[in-house]
């Protein structure tokens, strides 16, 4: 009775501060009952201290002096054993910045530390503190959340609490880009720069996910021109590492790599250069090709055929020597009983024209052709006719095993035609992916032949346009790919065990864009809500 009468006049007395404190006409005159309402913090009733939770801030403004006291005691009151004082302590806190925005970098920083609360109506709370305080400045709130993402140097942060950063700011706050960024070109701006400083340490479905917020933005727009572009190819350059010495043994560098290159090629067909990854393929990767893990020698073949269209000249004159040495390793002289990659002649045939139509007479020399320019570079004066012929054999070879393979096929799916009808639904379901196989390998086969065709000319006119379709991307077309996040390339049915992609891979299998593994070192660990953790911004306002 007495805890119960103590209760009510504890109560009662913060009812009394708070009416005198809203009548008061200069509040910055009851110090007392301000320092009263703030010691109430500490009541052990339940509901005073639940009051005390919606004065403190209300009156906060009024009392610099004791901001430093306040803030303390709301954040003791925001880590309460009862969720109900925790809750109406969180929704109080927008309030300290209402009429102090000097405040908000740091209420946002003590907020999101809250993120990590279990209970969800508490992290509800959380959401809308910090969705109120992102509509009252979105520059200064955004500038807070992402010290939580770009925290390369404090390894002492908690991956909890940076996973649940982002998911916060990937679920509340791209989705509302257009109601929160304004002024938009400059806030849009804001944003690429903070997100540019959170790239140093992400994975690689996070680093995707920035890049599809990213290119959404206006200032990236459809309409911009190919300088803009660049600048988000320059961040995936950095992500794939393009500075670094390339050890062909470390995986993640290889995964990085050809995801990141699989990412630029949107930007490519955008007019931005390709230059840098098509330079650092021929001098680090086409050499060791031989080296790479199985599963990422055709991801990274198509990439390169997919980019050959994009490259400037010069490019496509330094690399193509070391694709023509790479294509003729795949291209066999004659028939030796072993199984021709067909998707790797495909790839390189498209990368080979596609890079020939540009630098034309850089063939002269790697082909035997006699391609006159007028330029020195023609080597009229030379004789190349070995290899010529030596090209032009492993062309006949390449037909040869094309259209043996293409009867196969052919043949194949009229068998599986005739038995389709009596046969049990799994048996009916195998015999559907063979026929999709099989289809797909009649298209790389009618495709090399188009492409082997106009090469046993001299002088031949090499493909530049887009009358080649590639047969992979006939096959995104029709067939879905069980995880939509990464664009994983269909395997093809002429290559056997040599194009599976490994599913046991980094990240859950090679994703094209999310096969890389996780970021850096350790970040530390929690604490349970987190409570002591790093100090709350105690002691900011003093």
């Amino acid at each position: 009775m007495a805890d119960a009468s103590s209760d009510a006049n504890d109560i009662e007395k913060l009812y009394v501060y708070g009416e005198r404190l809203s009548e008061a006409k200069d509040k910055s005159q009851n110090v007392e009952d301000y320092n009263s309402i703030i010691e109430a913090a500490k009541s052990p009733s339940v509901k005073a201290r639940q009051l005390a939770a919606q004065l403190i801030p209300r009156f906060f403004k009024f009392f610099p002096g004791l901001s430093g006291p306040a803030v303390d005691a709301h954040l003791d009151l925001c880590e309460a054993e009862e969720l109900g004082i925790r809750v109406q302590a969180i929704r109080g806190l927008p309030l300290f910045c209402k009429d102090t925005p000097e405040h908000i970098s740091k209420i946002v920083d003590i907020l999101a530390q809250l993120l990590i609360a279990e209970e969800n109506v508490e992290r509800d709370a959380v959401h809308k503190a910090l969705m109120s305080l992102l509509r009252q400045d979105v520059k200064a709130s955004l500038t807070a959340l992402f010290k939580h993402i770009e925290s390369v140097d404090e390894p002492a942060t908690d991956d909890n609490l940076r996973e649940r950063t982002l998911i916060f700011i990937r679920d509340k706050v791209f989705p509302l880009k257009s109601e929160l960024l304004k002024p938009q070109e400059q806030m849009e701006r804001h944003i690429t720069d903070l997100i540019k400083k959170s790239l140093q340490d992400v994975t690689g479905a996070e680093f995707k996910m920035f890049m599809d917020f990213l290119k959404s933005l206006s200032i990236f727009g459809e309409k911009v021109p190919p300088g803009r572009v660049q600048e988000l190819v320059e961040i995936i350059e950095g992500q794939a590492d393009l500075d670094a010495q390339f050890d062909v043994s470390d995986g993640d560098h290889v995964d990085r790599l050809i995801s990141c290159l699989y990412m630029a090629l949107p930007f490519f067909i955008r007019g931005a250069s390709s230059s840098k990854f098509l330079n650092y393929l021929n001098k680090h990767i086409l050499p060791v090709f031989d080296k790479l893990p199985e599963e990422r020698k055709v991801d990274l073949l198509k990439n390169l055929a997919e980019s050959s269209p994009y490259a400037a000249p010069q490019d496509s004159r330094q690399i193509l020597p070391s694709v023509v040495q790479l294509l003729k390793k795949y291209m066999p002289l004659r028939k030796t009983g072993e199984e021709m990659n067909f998707t790797y002649v495909e790839c390189m045939l498209y990368t080979f024209h596609h890079l020939a139509n540009k630098a034309p007479n850089a063939t002269n020399s790697l082909c035997g052709y006699k391609i006159v320019t007028g330029q020195p570079s023609d080597r009229l004066g030379e004789d190349f006719t070995e290899f010529y012929k030596d090209f032009t054999e492993r062309l006949k070879c390449v037909e040869d095993l094309t259209k043996a393979t293409m009867k196969k096929l052919t043949q194949g799916l009229g068998q599986q035609n005739k038995t389709i009808t009596a046969i049990s639904d799994e048996e009916k379901a195998r015999i559907k992916t063979q026929k999709q196989n099989a289809t797909t390998g009649l298209r790389t086969c009618n495709n090399i032949l188009a492409m082997t065709q106009p090469l046993h000319s001299k002088s031949p006119s090499f493909i530049g346009d887009k009358r080649i379709n590639l047969s992979w991307n006939e096959a995104v077309k029709t067939v879905a790919p069980a995880n939509t996040s990464g664009g994983k390339r269909p395997a093809n049915a002429l290559n056997g065990s040599t194009n599976q992609l490994n599913k046991r891979g980094r990240g859950g299998g090679h994703q094209q864009g999310l096969s890389y593994s996780g970021r850096g070192g350790s970040r530390g660990g929690g604490q349970g809500r987190g409570r002591g953790r790093q100090g709350r911004g105690r002691g900011y306002y003093r």
